[in-house]
């Protein structure tokens, strides 16, 4: 079968591009490994999104920002909320079956195809493009193809099959950051975890003695019970490496998403390795379910709601774009002619090692940009790559890796690929003027 636009990958990236593209009038298919969009989001039980803002400026908007108002227009999200982790400017909780219902809407009602429970087994290159892509699901082998293709896949596993070169981990040791699986609770008495964040403010060192910043938003986000923790472990009850607890709580009241575990040393681009941190995961978050129960103020009475269907991967692959995002583009707030995307999330850095995060903050209201060669690269002329395994450092892609940054991603290289198909350009030739007018008249935030 034959597309315009063929988007490999239904995270917020390839579901947001899928519509930013069709809602422009070309024909767009989505090829998604499970029966429901969202990635991380619903199938690695990933939560809030943070953060839409840097300071008190939203800085993604759009089609990412479209998504947070229909789910409040249903009582599926507060909005977005102070982060009473004292870490970003805002945290937005959802509710992930809705935010599965929503974007699938979003997508449908665009005009796009969805084809799930399949993956992407190849893809045949001539003249430096894609020809065809090989996808494979219960019907066998078959062939797709399209003008423009999108990887989304979070992995760059299209870029990787199509001859782009790309890099793993950080430089010298190739070593990722830590996968997380994530936990889901209910019942849990969140008054009681607020008397003791101000009853003991040396165990949470991120609000740095502002306990009353918790007052202020209606949903609790905290990272903390660094003493408490610490003496689990050196009980044995934590047997892997951690420096804090960190929990999220979602839409519902009472219901938080614990992202605590660490699971360390693996490849989210081999099966074998990841099939041992799903063990690994799932091992892990049942010695937290017997800590937070017996250790933890306010969740004695906690009910597991259940773990992410999937391992929560945070990078492998990136790309080697036609530019590379660094560090110092991230610090700097570098302008770029070309900007497709703007972020305020810090450069977050889980340890490769074991315990510890290393991040850092941008000031108050600072925001930097994603240049749209990010998505480029030199070798495969007809395809665009978005989400967190775009062109960019180990360490700049720790700040870019979060969802909203990522939907705004592909947001861009949607509208990119259904510009170069009406203009019957290479992607890279597109005049990058035009990219951002359309973007904004989609309401994405470009400044330039």
């Amino acid at each position: 079968m034959s597309y315009e636009v063929l988007i490999v990958g239904g995270g917020i990236s390839g579901a947001l591009a899928a519509t930013a593209a069709a809602r422009l009038g070309v024909r767009t298919l989505v090829v998604e490994q499970y029966g429901f969009l969202g990635g991380m989001l619903t199938a690695a039980g990933v939560g809030p999104m943070m953060t839409f803002h840097a300071g008190n400026k939203q800085v993604i908007q759009g089609l990412a920002a479209e998504l947070v108002e229909r789910l409040v227009s249903r009582g599926k999200s507060p909005g977005h909320l102070v982060d009473t982790t004292g870490y970003t400017d805002s945290v937005t909780p959802f509710d992930a079956e809705a935010l599965k219902h929503e974007l699938e809407m979003m997508v449908l009602e665009s005009g796009a195809e969805l084809l799930y429970h399949t993956m992407l087994a190849g893809a045949t290159v001539a003249e430096s493009a894609i020809q065809e892509i090989t996808v494979c699901n219960k019907a066998g082998l078959s062939r797709l193809t399209a003008q423009v293709y999108i990887d989304a896949t979070g992995d760059a596993d299209l870029s990787a099959w199509a001859g782009v070169g790309f890099d793993k981990g950080r430089a010298g040791d190739g070593l990722s950051q830590p996968m997380t699986m994530n936990l889901k609770l209910r019942n849990v008495d969140i008054p009681a975890v607020r008397d003791f964040i101000k009853a003991h403010p040396d165990e949470f060192p991120r609000l740095r003695g502002e306990t009353a910043l918790i007052e202020r938003a209606p949903r609790l986000s905290i990272g903390g019970f660094v003493k408490t923790l610490q003496a689990a472990r050196d009980r044995g009850e934590i047997t892997f490496e951690r420096e804090d607890l960190l929990f999220f709580e979602t839409n519902l009241p009472g219901e938080v998403i614990v992202n605590t575990a660490r699971i360390l040393g693996c490849d989210g681009t081999d099966p074998w390795s990841l099939s041992q941190a799903e063990i690994e995961g799932r091992r892990q978050i049942r010695e937290l379910a017997v800590f937070l129960k017996t250790r933890v103020p306010g969740f004695a009475n906690a009910e597991i709601v259940g773990s992410g269907p999937a391992i929560g991967v945070r990078g492998s692959r990136q790309i080697r774009g036609l530019y590379t995002l660094t560090r110092q583009d991230v610090l700097e707030c570098r302008p770029f002619p070309d900007v497709v995307a703007h972020s305020g999330y810090p450069l977050d850095i889980h340890s490769p090692d074991g315990a510890g995060t290393v991040s850092t903050h941008l000031p108050w209201g600072a925001y930097y940009g994603i240049p749209y060669r990010c998505l480029l690269n030199a070798q495969t002329v007809n395809l665009i790559t978005v989400g967190r395994c775009i062109s960019a450092t180990f360490e700049a892609q720790a700040a870019i890796r979060t969802t909203p940054t990522a939907g705004a991603i592909g947001h861009a290289g949607g509208v990119a690929a259904a510009l170069a198909v009406g203009q019957g350009c290479r992607p890279a030739d597109l005049p990058v003027a035009s990219l951002q007018a359309a973007l904004e008249s989609q309401g994405a935030f470009i400044e330039r």
